[in-house]
């Protein structure tokens, strides 16, 4: 867009500069006044222009050079309106002398620029020098007409021999009207508005060079002002041409409209200088009006693309404030991550995740907000439509990742407050049970009625606690759906053996008061063990399967005395302190566990997928059910699965369940089979074909059969996904179960497993990138292994030689992708492609390509510290390249460096090879020189030395 419009200004400035005359009337108007010579616009009948030199009594004084340009001044004219350049001179000299004629015929021979067709003469009229001039041509005429064609004519009725009246002025005796000064002040007038316009076209070209080339600043406010003044200046530029349109439309008026009815006729006529004219200024104003035209649809697109760059600042302003905000509450949210601690601290944690979820509200609304903008700008088909679109998909997953975070959190915390009432509700049941047996003296059951009341009481207490008692940790852990912590395992496991020991109580205490009801004895009253006894009981945790035997366990600690105050002898228990090494090993082994249990059903759903969908393209019977083109595409649908599924099946699965009891061993078992999980980049490298084939065959009945039979919910797209998750969730389960091994036996080898699978994820992801180029000529893989690939922005700056037009004019960055490879680095540009998946895979087309042992670095760009420059050579090619952040400068900086200085040792060694050369060569010459007498014994003793030296 850009580059067209400033292709149409240029071209129109072009115009107006060959409009322009080599010499301008303002140089050379004195001279015209002094009536050396007229163009009148009249034509002879051969069509020849005529040039009038009048009677001037002063021409024989007049320079040549004058004379010159004077008539190089007005055939430039002649010329310029009409195609044809043959002239006609009429020297008027009635009133001279022969010798002043002869001068002037000499000097019109040598001062005239153009095609001379003929010079038509009126001679002197007196009779002296009318002889003098017949005898003085005579002997002259050959000399004259070898350079002019000169014609003696005897009167002013001679010339209508060959010119008619009407083409002749009123002083030669025809009719054509001329006014010199009028001439004059006209041809002024067109040339000053043939110089506004071409200072206009320049204004133009030098205001859209500005645009193009000035760079926008960082802040909204600094763009803001720019875009204002250049609005001002382009309301200025645009009243310049309107006066400039103006001042042409008033002289085109003042100038003879020729009749376009008679147009033939007025040009045989008269009036062929001023229809010349006229045409001259209308073709001005045209291209006036057609720069205007160009000036106005630049400045529109210009204005545009300003806009919406304005759009795009703000957009992205607006979403880097958001992703900051979200982030904060994202990281607010993880500090309550510790579910734990007692129940006040819990009521605490749900109270701060409310005061969360409300401030999420307005966020996600604001978000949404944003997201609505975005879906505008794109559908006002802004430039940005891709980044504009990736950030509101951006923010639609924080979004969601928010809420679902603050959901999960939510849930969890609930459930948590609600084990904690639970272990409150089993603490009361405690204190009530010790309140009950503190409260049942002996003075309150001398009769039978108090003792059947104290029996009821007994069993309303076994009966509450029970529930309690019965709760085992893996039956809560089950129905609250979370992990219990050690704190609470501790917390549940002390109330259990409390209430463990009261219901033995109690149960030997019904046995007492049974007896009392039955025989009126008065009965021998229990009391609680301490609390240090109740832990040495160690019964089981939240079991009542072996209460009798831990009665007869803790009798010898019961003690026969009267409990006057409960309060006084009720004692609590301390948590016990969590031990970390366990529980580090739990949280390892369930990591362990995921791991090997989701290998098994990845194996699985492979072996269903060959199964059920590969050996059934095979089957004839599903052949009817088959497109004819899908029935020869299974190895590129199914790519090298079959390979992937065999490597899993027979080997990898079988290693990890070796792991299940000793997860020192899963480091090396991934290391020694890093170089077989290879076989991905294959797989990930045919995806882009596979996926190609499945959107085409999809809805055939084939593949719906297939589902039908294997009960699949999802369809086989879902299925050929599993390989790539799989190869990216082991990099995942092998950092949790790193982070739970801190300090434990083979732990180094974990992160070599880890940082093998995160190497093999870049490989692949490169391997993704490189095919996705097009147009490299030569093959890829001899630029050596790539280490890096990203997006950047680029700008050309050539540091020499001449600079293209269109660098100048660009006024944004070229997005390029650079990979860099150890021998070259590659410059593409991703291809915006439409089309389902065109998302997910890239596409490049290659540009150029630098050897890296021709380029050069420079760290540092002024105005931005994310900029810095590649440049190739002695600079002749220069490239401003802006990374997304100063972090990836910094990486590919570092990395550039490392190659550079690489190359400089490869090239220090080669010299010193060839200096070792050189020096070996000059030896030899040395000793064949002290041995020219015996040239045998001299490579005799050459070889035996050479052997000694070996030998040793």
């Amino acid at each position: 867009m850009l580059y067209l419009n400033m292709y149409v200004i240029s071209s129109l400035f072009l115009f107006v500069i060959e409009t322009n005359l080599l010499l301008c009337i303002r140089d050379i108007s004195h001279f015209l006044m002094q009536d050396i010579a007229f163009l009148s616009g009249g034509r002879g009948k051969d069509n020849a222009w005529i040039i009038t030199f009048p009677e001037n009594c002063n021409f024989r004084c007049i320079p040549e050079e004058v004379i010159a340009k004077v008539l190089t001044y007005l055939t430039s004219i002649a010329r310029q309106n009409g195609s044809d350049s043959r002239f006609t001179i009429i020297l008027d000299r009635r009133l001279d002398t022969w010798s002043s004629l002869k001068i002037s015929l000499q000097k019109i021979s040598a001062s005239f620029p153009g095609n001379l067709h003929l010079v038509l003469v009126l001679r002197p009229t007196s009779f002296l020098q009318r002889t003098f001039t017949d005898i003085g041509f005579r002997f002259s005429q050959e000399d004259f007409m070898l350079k002019l064609p000169v014609v003696m004519l005897s009167s002013v009725s001679d010339l209508l021999t060959y010119i008619d009246d009407k083409q002749l002025t009123p002083e030669l005796g025809g009719t054509l009207q001329y006014c010199h000064s009028e001439w004059i002040i006209f041809r002024n007038a067109i040339e000053n508005f043939a110089l506004t316009v071409k200072e206009m076209a320049q204004m133009l070209q030098s205001f859209g060079t500005e645009l193009a080339e000035t760079e926008l600043p960082d802040d909204i406010p600094s763009i803001e002002e720019i875009l204002a003044i250049r609005a001002e200046r382009y309301h200025l530029l645009k009243n310049d041409i309107t006066a400039v349109t103006k001042e042409g439309k008033i002289l085109l008026t003042n100038l003879e409209v020729p009749d376009t009815e008679g147009a033939v006729s007025s040009r045989l006529e008269c009036h062929q200088q001023i229809s010349g004219d006229w045409q001259t200024i209308n073709k001005l104003l045209t291209q006036v009006h057609d720069m205007e035209t160009a000036f106005d649809g630049f400045w529109e697109k210009h204005q545009l693309k300003m806009e919406q760059y304005l759009q795009l600042w703000k957009f992205e302003q607006d979403f880097q404030e958001l992703v900051t905000e979200v982030e904060f509450l994202l990281n607010q949210q993880a500090e309550l991550a510790d579910v734990t601690g007692t129940l006040a601290q819990v009521k605490q944690k749900i109270k701060k995740l409310e005061n969360l979820d409300e401030n999420s509200q307005a966020l996600l609304a604001k978000a949404q907000f944003v997201i609505l903008h975005g879906h505008k700008l794109a559908a006002n088909h802004h430039y940005a439509l891709d980044l504009i679109c990736q950030r509101c998909n951006e923010l639609r997953y924080l979004s969601d990742i928010l809420v679902n975070e603050i959901k999960a959190k939510r849930i969890q915390l609930s459930r948590t407050f609600k084990i904690h009432k639970l272990l409150q509700q089993a603490r009361q049941c405690c204190d009530e049970g010790e309140c009950l047996l503190a409260n049942q003296e002996i003075d309150k059951f001398q009769s039978k009625e108090d003792a059947q009341k104290a029996l009821q009481d007994i069993e309303n207490f076994l009966e509450m606690a029970l529930p309690f008692i019965n709760y085992e940790p893996e039956t809560l852990q089950y129905e609250f759906d979370v992990i219990l912590s050690p704190e609470l395992k501790v917390q549940m496991k002390t109330i259990q053996l409390k209430l463990e020991n009261i219901r033995s109580v109690f149960e030997n205490q019904q046995a007492g008061f049974r007896n009392l009801a039955d025989k009126h004895v008065r009965p021998v009253q229990f009391v609680v063990p301490t609390s240090e006894n109740l832990i040495r009981s160690r019964a089981p945790f939240f079991s009542s399967k072996h209460g009798k035997k831990t009665w007869r366990q803790n009798q010898s600690n019961l003690k026969i005395e009267v409990v006057h105050d409960c309060p006084e002898k009720r004692s609590s228990v301390q948590s016990s302190s969590l031990d970390n090494d366990n529980s580090l090993d739990v949280l390892k082994n369930h990591v362990l566990n995921e791991l090997i249990q989701t290998e098994r059903v990845y194996v699985r759903e492979l072996f269903t997928v060959l199964l059920g969908y590969r050996a059934e393209m095979d089957n004839p019977e599903m052949f009817d059910l088959m497109p004819p083109l899908l029935r020869n595409k299974k190895d590129i649908l199914f790519g090298n699965m079959t390979e992937i599924y065999e490597f899993h099946n027979d080997i990898f699965l079988s290693s990890l369940e070796n792991c299940a009891h000793a997860p020192e061993r899963v480091g090396p078992c991934f290391l020694e089979r890093k170089d077989d999980f290879q076989m991905y980049a294959k797989y990930c490298q045919n995806k882009p074909r596979s996926e190609t084939i499945w959107r085409k065959y999809s809805e055939c009945a084939f593949f719906q059969e297939c589902q039908r039979k294997l009960k699949h919910r999802l369809g086989l797209d879902s299925y050929l996904l599993k390989p790539v998750q799989r190869i990216t969730k082991y990099q995942l389960l092998l950092k949790e179960l790193l982070k739970y091994s801190k300090d434990c036996e083979g732990s180094a080898q974990l992160k070599e497993a880890l940082d093998a699978m995160l190497d093999l994820l870049k490989s692949v992801n490169d391997s993704m990138h490189q095919i996705a180029i097009n147009g490299y000529i030569g093959n890829l893989n001899e630029l050596g292994k790539m280490i890096m690939q990203g997006g950047f922005s680029v700008w050309i700056g050539h540091k020499k030689g001449a600079t293209k037009m269109k660098d100048l004019a660009r006024f944004k960055p070229m997005q390029r992708h650079l990979f860099l490879y150890e021998k070259a680095i590659v410059f593409c540009k991703r291809r915006v492609e439409s089309g389902e998946g065109s998302d997910r895979y890239p596409s490049y087309s290659f540009k150029h390509c630098w050897k890296m042992d021709e380029v050069g670095i420079t760290e540092y760009v002024k105005g931005d510290n994310r900029k810095f420059e590649i440049w190739y050579g002695e600079k002749e090619e220069v490239y401003i390249v802006q990374a997304p952040n100063v972090d990836v400068k910094t990486t590919w900086l570092k990395e550039i460096r490392n190659i550079l200085l690489k190359q400089q040792e490869l090239l220090t060694v080669k010299k010193r090879k060839q200096q070792d050369q050189l020096a070996e060569q000059d030896k030899i010459q040395i000793s064949l020189q002290q041995n020219d007498e015996d040239p045998c014994q001299r490579w005799l003793s050459y070889f035996d030395e050479a052997t000694m030296s070996n030998g040793k």
